[in-house]
C-alpha cells in the first residue's frame, strides 16, 4: 500500500470536498487519460485507473468514511483492493460516460443492462417574420406559410402499406440500440448505440406506403396565424408549442420558433422600452419658451419649452415609450433632444427684424471688424546718434 497515492491526491482535491467537487474533478481525469482518447498509451491508461479507483472510493460515503479513517488498508484483502485490483462492482458510472461519451456508455464496469429507446421529442422549427417598428411596439396579428410535416392519411403514421404491417427490427430485437461489447484492462466495455438497421425505432418497414415512402408523415404548406406580442424586440422569438418536427417513438412534436426581424424607423429609434428622437424648435421658441407639438408612438404630445432653452437639450416623456413584454400596461419613456435650428435662408424684412433684435440686445452691429493695426502706417526705425556710420 505505501506505493499507492494518497485519493484525494490523485483527483486533486481537498479533503473537504464535496460530492459535486469530486465528480467533476473525476470526469476531467477521465476524459484526459481515457484508452479512447489515448490508444496504446500506457501511462495514460495506468491515471486513468488509478483515478478511477480514487473516485470508487470517495465518491460512497461509506467507504469514504473508511479510507479517512484507515487510509489505504481499509481496503487491504477485504474490500477488493491492493495490487490485485480494485472492485468496481457497485458503482454507476453511466452519468458521467454519458456526459463524455454522448450517452455512448450504457455499463461502463459491466453488470448493467441497455436501457431501451423512449419516445423522444421532435426537433424545433425555425423561421422569421418582418415587423414594422410600431408592429413591434404595440404586438400584431400575423399569418405566415410555412411547409410542416402531417400524418400520412393513407397509412396512420405507421409508414407501412396498407395492409401490411411494420416488423420487428431483428438486429435490436425492437429496442432500437445495440450493445456491442468490448474486453478492457479494467472490464467488460458495453457501448450502446442507435441501430444502424432501423434508425432507433425498433420497426422494419419492408412494404412502405406509396404516399409518404415509409416515413409516416407528408409535407404540406400550411398557413399558421401568429399574435406577436406587444414589446417584443428585433431577434426575439415567439414560440408555438408542438408544431415543429414530429417526435420518433410516439414522442411530441418538437416547438416552431419564429423570429422576430424589426425594421428601422425614420424617426424614432429604440433602446430597450426606450425611445429617442430629435426636434427641431426655432431661435424665437428657445429664447420666449412656448408649447410645441412633439411626435411620439402614441400620438402627438404638446410639450412646454422653457425661455432661454438651449440646444441639445434633453426631456424625458414619462410612459411614452415601447409596452414592456412582460407587462404591457406600463411603457419605457421617451427622451427628446431639442436642438435650436439657426435659419439658412433669410428674407430682406427678416434680416431687419433680427438685426434690429441685435442692437437692441449688444448695441450697434458691424458686419465687419477693422484690424486698426493694419490701417496705421508703418514707423520706421528711429535713429539713434552714433547709431549709424555716417
Amino acid at each position: 500500500m505505501a506505493d499507492k497515492r494518497d485519493y484525494y491526491e490523485v483527483l486533486g482535491v481537498d479533503k473537504g470536498a464535496s460530492d459535486s467537487e469530486i465528480k467533476k474533478a473525476y470526469r476531467v481525469l477521465a476524459k484526459k487519460y481515457h484508452p479512447d482518447m489515448n490508444p496504446g498509451d500506457q501511462e495514460a491508461e495506468k491515471k486513468f485507473k488509478e483515478a478511477s479507483e480514487a473516485y470508487a472510493v470517495l465518491s460512497d460515503a461509506d467507504k469514504r468514511r473508511k479510507y479517512d479513517q484507515f487510509g489505504h488498508a481499509a481496503f487491504d484483502g477485504g474490500a477488493g483492493g491492493g495490487g490485485g485490483g480494485f472492485d468496481f462492482s457497485g458503482m454507476d458510472m453511466s452519468d458521467i460516460f454519458g456526459d463524455l461519451f454522448g450517452g455512448g456508455f450504457s455499463d461502463f464496469f459491466g453488470g448493467g443492462r441497455a436501457s431501451r429507446s423512449g419516445p423522444a421529442k421532435g426537433a424545433n422549427i425555425r423561421t422569421s417574420v418582418r415587423l414594422t417598428f410600431e408592429e413591434a411596439c404595440f404586438g400584431v396579428e400575423k399569418e405566415i406559410e410555412l411547409t410542416l410535416k402531417e400524418e400520412c392519411e393513407t397509412c396512420k403514421g405507421s409508414g407501412a402499406k396498407p395492409g401490411s404491417q411494420p416488423e420487428t427490427c431483428k438486429k435490436c430485437n425492437g429496442k432500437g440500440q445495440v450493445v456491442m461489447t468490448q474486453q478492457s484492462f479494467f472490464g467488460v466495455v458495453r457501448n450502446v448505440q442507435t441501430c444502424p438497421d432501423c434508425h432507433g425505432t425498433g420497426k422494419i418497414i419492408k412494404d412502405k406506403c406509396p404516399d409518404c415512402y415509409g416515413t409516416g408523415y407528408v409535407s404540406r404548406k400550411q398557413t399558421l396565424p401568429v399574435s406577436i406580442p406587444a414589446g417584443i424586440k428585433d431577434g426575439q422569438c415567439v414560440r408555438i408549442r408542438e408544431k415543429g418536427e414530429p417526435g420518433q417513438n410516439g414522442g411530441p412534436r418538437g416547438d416552431l420558433l419564429i423570429e422576430a426581424i424589426v425594421s428601422n424607423h425614420p424617426v424614432f429609434q429604440r433602446d430597450g422600452d426606450d425611445i429617442y428622437s430629435v426636434v427641431n424648435i426655432s431661435y424665437a421658441r428657445a429664447a420666449l419658451g412656448g408649447d410645441i407639438r412633439i411626435k411620439t408612438i402614441h400620438g402627438d404630445v404638446i410639450y412646454t419649452v422653457k425661455p432661454g432653452t438651449q440646444t441639445n437639450t434633453r426631456v424625458r416623456l414619462k410612459n411614452k415609450g415601447v409596452p414592456m413584454l412582460r407587462n404591457p400596461q406600463n411603457c419605457g419613456a421617451h427622451y427628446v433632444t431639442l436642438v435650436v435650428q439657426v435659419p439658412t435662408k433669410l428674407t430682406s424684412e427678416q434680416k431687419d427684424l433680427l438685426l434690429k433684435y441685435e442692437e437692441a440686445l449688444n448695441g450697434p452691429f458691424e458686419t465687419e471688424i477693422k484690424d486698426t493695426d493694419n490701417n496705421q502706417k508703418e514707423e520706421k526705425p528711429h535713429k539713434k546718434k552714433g547709431f549709424f556710420k555716417k
